[in-house]
C-alpha cells in the first residue's frame, strides 16, 4: 500500500509512534532560582526548560531559557480570575480564538503592571527576550499545559507518566525510556493544574476533584490524559499523544510491526467485513494498529465510531474518510438522579442507539475495558465489519477478558450467553505484543509487533467457541509466521490476502 498520504503530515511516516527507529534524547533539565518580584514573595524556585523540547508557537519569542513557574502560576491564577469576570460582566460567549485574543491581552496588562512594580522596587526590568518568554509561559498555562506543553510539543516525545510532580518518564518514539523534568514546584501545585486543565478544557470539560479523584480528558490539542489524585499516593498522570493520525499496514510492515503476508491477511479481512478485536497490553500499539485497519475500509463507506475520549480521529482525515460520524462519551457532573445518571451523561449504548438511523456502513468501537462490550457486540451483530480495542495478554486472553466484562454488566448476562455472544460476533482476533528490554546506555528500550492472529467461530450446537492460530510467533523469533489457517478464510484470497505466500512462508501445507 502506498504511503503517499503521509506529505499531507508533512512528516516522514519515519516518525511513526510506538514503532520508529532511534531518535535524539534530550538534556535533563536542573533547577534555578529566578529573580523575579513575585518570586521574592514566598515562589519556590523553577526548573530550567529544555531548549530541545520547546516547539514554536503563536507567540512573541520561542518559548526557551529559565523561568520562574511560581511566577507562571500565580500570573496564570489572576489572569483567569480576570479573564472569567470580563467574560461574565459581558454576558457573551466567546469561541477559543476569541477568548486567547482577549486572555493575551489581560496577560500584557498584567506583565506591564508588574515591570512597574520591579522599576519602583529597584529591580532591574525584564528585558524584552524575558517578557516575551513569559507571557509565552502564562499563555500555555491559561490556555495550553503550562510545564507540560514544551513535552506534549517535542516530536520525540510519544507518551509522558507523571508519578509526582517531580517523577516523570517520558517514552520517546523509538521505544526507549528516560527521566523528563518535573512539571511542578509541588504535588498540590500539579493537582491544582490539573483541576484547573479539566474544568477549563474547550474539548470536554470533565470534574476532578475529591469526590471524583479520577479523571480521564481528550486534551484540546487531541492527546490523551489520565490521573489520578487522592486516593494515589501521590498525583499521577499520563499523557498519550496522537502525534500522527496517518499510519497504514504497510508502514507497519517497513517498520517491523509484521511481515508482507500479515498485512495482506488484516487487509483482506477488513475488506471482507469481518469483525476484528485488537488487544495487548496498555500502550502496546493497538489504537495505531486500528488507524492502520481502518485505512484499509474503502472511501465510499459511511463510518460510526464510539470512544469514551477521541483516540482515532478518523473524522480528522476527510481525504481519507469522507464520511465519518464520530460520537464521544460524557461522564456527566454533579449529584447522580433517582435514575443513577450524573446531569449531562451520555454513554457509548445511547450513542450506538442513535447510530442506526445514520445510515452506516461500520460501526466502530474504540477501547473496551467494561460495559462498553455491550455496545461493541452490539455494533458486530449489526452489521459486519466492525473494529474494537482492549488488554489482554493474549489473543485467547481476549476472548475470556470479553467474557467477563459481558457478564459484569448485570446478572442478565451469564456466562454461556456472553460466551455465544462472543463467539458469534467476533471474527479475529489480533495480538499486539510488548517487550521491554534493557540497552546498554542504562535506558530501557520498548518494541511492539504483531503476535497472534487468531480465528474464531462458535462451537458445535451453539455452546462455546473454536479457535484457530492463523498467525502466530513461534519461540525465539520476534514476528508473527503463518500457523493454522481455517478453510472458512481461504475465500479472503480474492480480497487480496497472499494465500500462496500464506502457505509458501509458513509450517503448513495446503
Amino acid at each position: 500500500m502506498s504511503a503517499e498520504p503521509h506529505e499531507a503530515t508533512g512528516q516522514d511516516p519515519s516518525d511513526l509512534p510506538l514503532f520508529a527507529p532511534t531518535a535524539q534524547v534530550f538534556p535533563h533539565a536542573g533547577r534555578v532560582r529566578g529573580a523575579f518580584s513575585l518570586a521574592q514573595r514566598g515562589r519556590q524556585p523553577a526548573a530550567t526548560v529544555p531548549v530541545s523540547l520547546v516547539a514554536s508557537h503563536p507567540s512573541p519569542a520561542p518559548f526557551t531559557g529559565e523561568l520562574d513557574w511560581g511566577v507562571v502560576a500565580a500570573l496564570r491564577q489572576q489572569a483567569s480570575d480576570r479573564l472569567a469576570a470580563t467574560l461574565g460582566q459581558n454576558h457573551t460567549h466567546l469561541d477559543g480564538s476569541a477568548q486567547r485574543k482577549s486572555g493575551r491581552a489581560i496577560i500584557e496588562d498584567l506583565l506591564e503592571a508588574e515591570t512597574a512594580e520591579r522599576v519602583t522596587a529597584g529591580t532591574p526590568a525584564w528585558s524584552g527576550t524575558e517578557r516575551a518568554l513569559m507571557a509565552t509561559a502564562v499563555e500555555n498555562a491559561l490556555f495550553g499545559l503550562g510545564r507540560l506543553q514544551p513535552l506534549v510539543d517535542d516530536d520525540t516525545v510519544e507518551n509522558i507518566l507523571i508519578t509526582g510532580y517531580d517523577r516523570v518518564t517520558l517514552e520517546l518514539t523509538d521505544g526507549r525510556l528516560v527521566a523528563g523534568p518535573p512539571v511542578a514546584d509541588s504535588d498540590a501545585e500539579l493537582i491544582d493544574f490539573l483541576v484547573f486543565l479539566a474544568s477549563r478544557s474547550e474539548a470536554n470539560a470533565r470534574p476532578f476533584s475529591e469526590a471524583q479523584p479520577r479523571l480521564h480528558l481528550r486534551l484540546d490539542g487531541g492527546a490523551r490524559l489520565a490521573a489520578a489524585a487522592w486516593v494515589t499516593p501521590r498525583p499521577s498522570v499520563v499523557i498519550r499523544r496522537h502525534r500522527l493520525r496517518r499510519v497504514t499496514l504497510s508502514d507497519l510492515v517497513r517498520l517491523g510491526a509484521m511481515s508482507p503476508v500479515t498485512a495482506s491477511f488484516l487487509s483482506a479481512a477488513v475488506k471482507s467485513r469481518r469483525s476484528i478485536v485488537v488487544a495487548g497490553a496498555q500502550g502496546a500499539g493497538k489504537t495505531t494498529l486500528v488507524r492502520a485497519l481502518c485505512a484499509e475500509i474503502p472511501s465510499h463507506e459511511a463510518i460510526g465510531t464510539f470512544e469514551t475520549e477521541y483516540e482515532l480521529h478518523l473524522h480528522e482525515l476527510p481525504d481519507v474518510h469522507p464520511i465519518v460520524v464520530a460520537w464521544e462519551a460524557r461522564p456527566g457532573s454533579g449529584e447522580r438522579g433517582a435514575d443513577g445518571r450524573a446531569a449531562g451523561e451520555f454513554t457509548l449504548a445511547e450513542a450506538l442507539f442513535d447510530s442506526f438511523r445514520f445510515n452506516l456502513s461500520r460501526q466502530i468501537v474504540g477501547e473496551v475495558r467494561g460495559h462498553e462490550i455491550l455496545a461493541m457486540l452490539k455494533a458486530m451483530e449489526s452489521g459486519a465489519g466492525s473494529i474494537s480495542t482492549t488488554h489482554a495478554r493474549s489473543a485467547e486472553g481476549a476472548i475470556a477478558k470479553l467474557v467477563t466484562c459481558a457478564m459484569e454488566a448485570g446478572p442478565h448476562v451469564t456466562h454461556d450467553y456472553a460466551v455465544r455472544a462472543i463467539a458469534a460476533a467476533i471474527d479475529v482476533v489480533v495480538y499486539v505484543h510488548l517487550e521491554t528490554t534493557p540497552s546498554p546506555d542504562g535506558t530501557w528500550q520498548r518494541r511492539r509487533w504483531v503476535s497472534e492472529i487468531a480465528t474464531l467461530t462458535p462451537g458445535e450446537q451453539g455452546t462455546g467457541y473454536a479457535i484457530q492460530h492463523a498467525f502466530r510467533t513461534l519461540p525465539g523469533q520476534r514476528e508473527a509466521t503463518p500457523y493454522v489457517l481455517d478453510d472458512d478464510y481461504r475465500d479472503l484470497a480474492s480480497y487480496g490476502f497472499d494465500l500462496e505466500g500464506y502457505y509458501r512462508t509458513g509450517t503448513v501445507t495446503p
